[in-house]
């Protein structure tokens, strides 16, 4: 059981004073909370790329090779790469090139993207979302196969017996394939053999163990021995020393952002009654002290079948102390508390 922390390096107001800080400033002080992480053992930290002024993670690799070189044993990876609109020789070169300044510990985390300002921001039409994934990803694919590719598809100039440089430490270097809950991800990532990371933010998390077993059934049709295959979970969450303490931080950031998103996508309001119905014991929200994170982890791995989880925070703009505080805490008081008790649970025969 692998646990970590995911973000998309958030730059909106404090709910507090309406400041906001600059791209550059977000920017350090993740490249701080990666090195803590790694202080307190936490097993990987995930960057998503987005191109809009309230996320300042434009380039996650940039960003993770910046703490890389500060860092020991965490693995760095994209949450997500919005493979749609990037260019895969590309993303080959940039996590090829974290995997040498980390020594071996790169990943890339390919997603279509929830959000679409990339693609007209470089020029791709939207209405090939996800032809351009599919190709851009089979590309990707090959790449990680061979130093030397030949491909050709529909959306990108040909490659013929081209070498990619540099090769990865790692080989392969680790894809994994981000998927929100879309069946056809699912299956796709089990068809190809592929980790799979499924974005569990709302509803029941148990409600994803069919896709879970969907996935493992498609990778046991293609030949691929599903425990050999790992499946994680990107989750919001907080932790602090009191529960109640955690939520009432935790909440009007996330207020503010949810609501942002929602008027952009027709979403209903997001109040403080769905928050609190969201961190209860079945919800989606892991915000509260050590044990109770913990617990909520702990039902996840035993009733979906997850085996790495990242705990998503900040949702919004929070003071960095508070990250730094949540992030410490994750690391050293819930993770050997989930790790010692799963690894119990699975000598036990997961009874």
């Amino acid at each position: 059981m692998e646990i970590g922390i995911s973000t998309f390096v958030e730059t909106t107001p404090d709910v507090h004073t309406g400041k906001v800080k600059s791209h550059a400033e977000r920017i350090r002080e993740v490249v701080e909370e990666i090195v803590l992480a790694d202080q307190v053992g936490l097993d990987v930290f995930g960057v998503g790329e987005h191109h809009r002024e309230d996320f300042a993670a434009s380039s996650p690799a940039i960003i993770l090779s910046a703490a890389a070189s500060r860092t020991n044993r965490i693995r760095l990876t994209s949450a997500v790469t919005v493979l749609s609109s990037a260019d895969p020789v590309r993303v080959f070169q940039d996590f090829a090139t974290l995997d040498a300044i980390s020594n071996g510990r790169a990943e890339i985390m390919a997603g279509r993207g929830s959000f679409i300002e990339s693609f007209p921001l470089f020029g791709y039409d939207l209405k090939n979302y996800d032809e351009l994934f599919e190709e851009n990803l089979e590309l990707l694919l090959k790449i990680r196969e061979s130093e030397k590719v030949t491909w050709r598809g529909g959306h990108r100039p040909a490659i013929q017996n081209r070498g990619v440089y540099p090769r990865p430490v790692q080989n392969p270097l680790p894809v994994w394939i981000g998927s929100g809950g879309n069946s056809e991800s699912v299956v796709r990532a089990g068809l190809l053999g592929l980790p799979l990371v499924l974005a569990i933010i709302g509803g029941r998390p148990e409600q994803f163990a069919p896709l879970v077993q969907l996935y493992k059934d498609a990778a046991t049709h293609a030949g691929h021995d599903p425990k050999k295959l790992t499946v994680a979970s990107h989750s919001h969450g907080f932790i602090a020393e009191d529960t109640a303490v955690a939520a009432d931080k935790f909440f009007p950031s996330t207020q503010l952002v949810m609501n942002k998103l929602g008027r952009e996508r027709g979403w209903g309001h997001y109040d403080r009654s769905s928050f609190d119905a969201a961190r209860s014991f079945e919800g989606a929200l892991y915000v509260g002290d050590a044990d109770t994170v913990a617990e909520k982890i702990i039902h996840l791995r035993k009733k979906v079948g997850i085996t790495r989880f990242m705990l998503h925070v900040p949702v919004g703009s929070m003071p960095h102390g508070d990250v730094m505080k949540a992030i410490e805490l994750l690391g050293k008081e819930v993770a050997p508390r989930v790790k010692d008790v799963i690894s119990k649970w699975e000598k036990d025969g997961g009874k």
